[in-house]
């Protein structure tokens, strides 16, 4: 066995930015354990969890990009019931994620997790959104001090071309993404292979940690 190889665990990785980052990771020769409710992972569901992390053992890196899609609409329109759905997949799921898998990470190890612009952007009709990436930011910087030497960072995508907009026709897609290129700095959308990247830096780098890591081609000063 190579003696570099590391083992990470990416929930939500059989999609999107996760899958691009599993593909990466395991080209450079590491093993990679990829969870989700594809592969019978519920995050919503704390035994779930629970039951995925004790099969696993121990480990070197954890990464969760597993979101959930958050109603969108003015407060007096949300119904409540589905923010909060929102709310316990994204939100709950990840902070039940990183309460099991813990115990499992080894001390030089790392967790990264997802939130997004929205949670710094202020976008109309998104509150529900916002919220749950806010909170996860604000967690990730009190794990970081709570879990040490474990280190735990947050990566906070801009619009990236994944599997979410597949509910979009291909011509409604392709107008959103030319739009939002168009007002962006970078002139550009972001592709997960070049979001994938900065999970990396979060993952490699012994410096960084409690960090929120923006890759969003300039939205936020757009």
């Amino acid at each position: 066995m190579n003696q570099a190889q590391t083992t990470y665990v990416i929930v939500g990785g059989t999609s999107g930015i996760g899958a691009a980052l599993a593909k990466q990771i395991r080209a450079d020769g590491h093993i990679v354990h990829i969870a989700s409710r594809q592969t019978g992972l519920d995050i919503s569901q704390e035994q779930s969890i629970y039951r995925y992390f004790e099969s696993v053992g121990a480990f070197d890196h954890l990464v969760i990009t597993a979101g959930s899609s958050a109603p969108a609409g003015k407060v007096v329109d949300v119904a409540i019931d589905d923010a909060k759905s929102a709310f316990d997949t994204k939100f709950w799921g990840t902070v039940c994620t990183i309460k099991h898998a813990a115990r499992y990470i080894k001390s030089a190890g790392s967790i990264t997790l997802t939130t997004g612009m929205l949670s710094r952007k202020v976008v109309a009709n998104t509150y529900t959104k916002t919220a749950i990436n806010a909170a996860l930011e604000a967690v990730t910087k009190v794990l970081a001090k709570e879990l040490a030497p474990i280190r735990v960072n947050a990566i906070s995508p801009g619009l990236t071309d994944t599997p979410a907009y597949q509910h979009l026709s291909d011509s409604d897609r392709s107008k959103m993404f030319s739009q939002a290129s168009e007002q962006l700095p970078a002139g550009q959308i972001g592709s997960p292979q070049e979001i994938a990247q900065a999970y990396r830096f979060a993952i490699d780098n012994p410096f960084v940690t409690g960090s929120i890591i923006d890759i969003n081609g300039g939205a936020l000063v757009s």
